[in-house]
C-alpha cells in the first residue's frame, strides 16, 4: 500500500514523522511511503504550494498522510499561491468531499478541557463535515471598488441538492454505526443555502429510519457544545459551519493537538491529517503534540487500510501513554515530540 507523506509547513514534519514511525511500528511490511513538498515550502522552491508532481504522488498514493500548511512568509502572496490552497486543491481535485473529526475526551485529559470534568467527560461525538463545496468554493468570488470608491469583498455560498444528499448520506451512515443518532446543522432561518440543506437532509433520513435526526442552527451548536456535549453523537454540517465547530470541538476535547481527520471520497482513498495548523512560533522547538498526526494514521489504518485491528491498537497506545502521565506542552507538561511518539511506541 503506498501512503503519500506530505508534511507540509511548521509542525507538520515533525508531527508526521512521529506518526510515520508508529504506522512502521504496526503495519510497515505491508506500507510504502512517498514524500512530496507541499504548501509554503512547495512555492518556495518550486513556484506553487501544490506542485503537479505532488499532485500526481496524490492520486497515485492509495492514502494521504497530510501534516500541515501554513508560512507567514507567504501571507501577501495572491491568494491562489498561498499554502492553504493546496489543500483545498488537494480536496477538490481528488474528490474528498466527507471529512471526519472525531472528537472525544480520552478520561486523563478531564483537566485539560475547558468545560468542567463532569461535562467534559460526556464527550463523544463525531463531525461529519462538508469540504468541497459552499462558500470556501462558491463563485462568484473576489474584491472590487465600488462606484463611490471604496473597496469591497464578496463571497458566494453556494450548495446544490446532490452535494448535500452526498454528505447527508455519509452522516446517516456514520451515525448508524454509533449510537444512531445524527444532528444536522445550518442556518435555515435566515439562509437559503441552509433551507435548502434542511430540505434535502430530511428527505434522505428517510433512506435510514433506525437513525434519529434533529436539526440545530448552528449558533445553538455551538453554544450546545459547551453547555451538554454528550448529547451529540453525530454532526453534519456544511464546510464553513464545520471549520468552526470542529475547532471548538478541540479545546472542550483538551487541545487542538489531539483532534484527528479523514477527508474521504468515493472508493477507499483518503487524506488524513491533524486538524492544528502549522503553530510556525513553535516550528522546530520540539514542543509540538504529535498525537492529532498519530491518531490520523489510525484512521488512515482504518478507513483506508481495511487494517481496524491495528489503527485499535495505535489509539489504545495513545489512551495507555496519556494515563502513564505523558504531556505535551499544550496539555500542560513539558514531553518533547519526539518524547510523546517513543512513549506511544513504548505502550504499543
Amino acid at each position: 500500500m503506498l501512503i503519500a507523506l506530505l508534511p507540509g509547513d511548521g509542525i507538520g514534519p515533525e508531527v508526521t514523522a512521529e506518526a510515520v514511525r508508529v504506522l512502521e511500528a504496526v503495519a510497515g511490511d505491508r506500507l510504502t511511503f512517498e514524500e512530496a513538498p507541499v504548501g509554503g515550502g512547495a512555492y518556495h522552491t518550486q513556484g506553487h504550494p501544490l506542485p503537479p508532481a505532488t499532485l500526481d504522488l496524490a492520486r497515485r498514493a492509495d492514502a494521504i498522510l497530510f501534516g500541515a500548511v501554513g508560512d507567514p512568509s507567504c501571507d501577501a502572496l495572491e491568494r491562489h499561491l498561498r499554502p492553504e490552497q493546496a489543500i483545498l486543491g488537494l480536496r477538490k481535485e481528488l474528490g474528498l468531499f466527507a471529512n471526519l473529526r472525531p472528537a472525544r475526551l480520552f478520561p486523563e485529559l478531564a483537566d485539560a478541557s475547558a468545560l468542567r470534568p463532569e461535562i467534559a467527560r460526556e464527550m463523544d461525538l463525531v463531525i461529519v463535515r462538508e469540504l468541497t463545496g459552499d462558500v470556501y468554493f462558491g463563485t462568484p468570488r473576489g474584491r472590487r471598488e465600488t462606484n463611490d470608491g471604496r473597496r469591497e469583498g464578496f463571497d458566494t455560498m453556494r450548495y446544490d441538492e446532490d452535494e448535500i444528499a452526498r454528505i447527508a448520506r455519509v452522516g446517516f451512515e456514520t451515525a448508524q454505526g454509533r449510537r444512531g443518532s445524527l444532528c444536522s446543522v445550518d442556518k435555515a432561518n435566515v439562509l437559503e443555502t441552509s433551507q435548502l440543506w434542511r430540505d434535502v437532509v430530511t428527505e434522505v433520513a428517510a433512506e435510514y429510519p433506525q437513525v434519529e435526526l434533529a436539526h440545530m442552527y448552528v449558533d445553538n451548536a455551538a453554544m450546545q457544545l459547551v453547555r451538554n456535549p454528550g448529547w451529540f453523537d453525530t454532526i453534519v454540517t456544511g464546510n464553513l459551519f464545520g471549520d468552526i465547530l470542529s475547532d471548538q470541538a478541540s479545546m472542550c476535547a483538551g487541545s487542538i493537538g489531539m483532534l484527528p481527520s479523514a477527508s474521504l471520497g468515493q472508493g477507499g482513498k483518503g487524506l488524513y491529517e491533524p486538524i492544528h495548523g502549522s503553530a510556525p512560533d513553535i516550528a522546530g522547538q520540539g514542543r509540538a503534540n504529535p498525537l492529532a498526526a498519530i491518531l490520523s494514521a489510525a484512521m488512515l489504518l482504518r478507513h483506508s487500510a481495511d487494517m481496524a485491528a491495528e489503527a485499535d491498537r495505535i489509539e489504545a497506545a495513545v489512551a495507555a501513554a496519556l494515563a502513564a502521565g505523558h504531556r505535551t506542552a499544550d496539555l500542560g507538561g513539558a514531553v518533547t515530540c519526539q518524547g510523546m511518539g517513543d512513549a506511544v511506541l513504548a505502550a504499543l
